[in-house]
């Protein structure tokens, strides 16, 4: 299940949508496997009769079940939780029934940075901690997927959402400008300086020059 694009603002872009690392189900899949294995050996080996005997096989039940809740659980926490980067936002998601995230705008980003251990560098694992201007400046994420991967994505999209502003700017200005000698050649006309048809002519000119 992907990021719902509804949400997205307008000319606004998806670059990068992804769920935690699996390296997030090890510990509890690790569990299980060891509480399973464990459970099997004592039903094999124990007396089949008396008090511990029942005892334990209850426990056994009892840990593979928890076992089982906990990969369960950690199961939808991962598939609930969404890190995703547009071309405006840096966004986070996580949960189903009570849901909590953090939205960054890419202007306000300061700094990223990763972090990897051993295992992690192995996986294709790690922490992402990014910090911004504003109320939350610091913000970690855990059990990133290719975190150096994502770091450059981050800096590639808030480079080319900075030339977007400038070009916007740009923009605004050429439009400005024509704006400008447009209320001049209606002063010229308005003057008698040049005709109707002299002042149709270059106002055709000045707005064929700012498309």
């Amino acid at each position: 299940m992907g990021y719902n694009e509804s949400n997205l603002h307008r000319d606004e872009a998806i670059v990068l949508d992804l769920h935690p690392h699996w390296i997030m189900l090890v510990k509890s899949v690790l569990a299980l496997v060891f509480t399973t294995a464990i459970g099997l050996a004592l039903l094999v080996w124990m007396d089949p009769d008396g008090v511990l005997s029942a005892i334990l096989r209850v426990a056994v039940v009892v840990g593979i079940v928890s076992s089982l809740t906990w990969v369960g659980i950690t199961w939808i926490k991962w598939f609930s939780t969404e890190f995703v980067v547009t071309t405006d936002r840096c966004i986070y998601r996580s949960g189903v029934f009570a849901k909590s995230g953090v939205e960054i705008p890419l202007d306000r980003i300061n700094t990223i940075f990763f972090s990897q251990g051993i295992l992690d560098r192995i996986v294709g694992a790690g922490t992402l901690v990014i910090e911004s201007a504003g109320e939350m400046g610091r913000q970690m994420f855990e059990d990133v997927r290719d975190p150096v991967h994502v770091q450059n994505v981050l800096y590639q999209e808030m480079e080319d959402n900075e030339n977007r502003k400038f070009d916007r700017i740009g923009g605004g200005d050429a439009l400005l400008s024509t704006a400008d000698e447009i209320a001049k050649l209606v002063e010229l006309r308005q003057q008698g300086h040049i005709s109707t048809d002299e002042f149709e002519s270059e106002k055709a000119k000045l707005l064929n020059s700012a498309d």
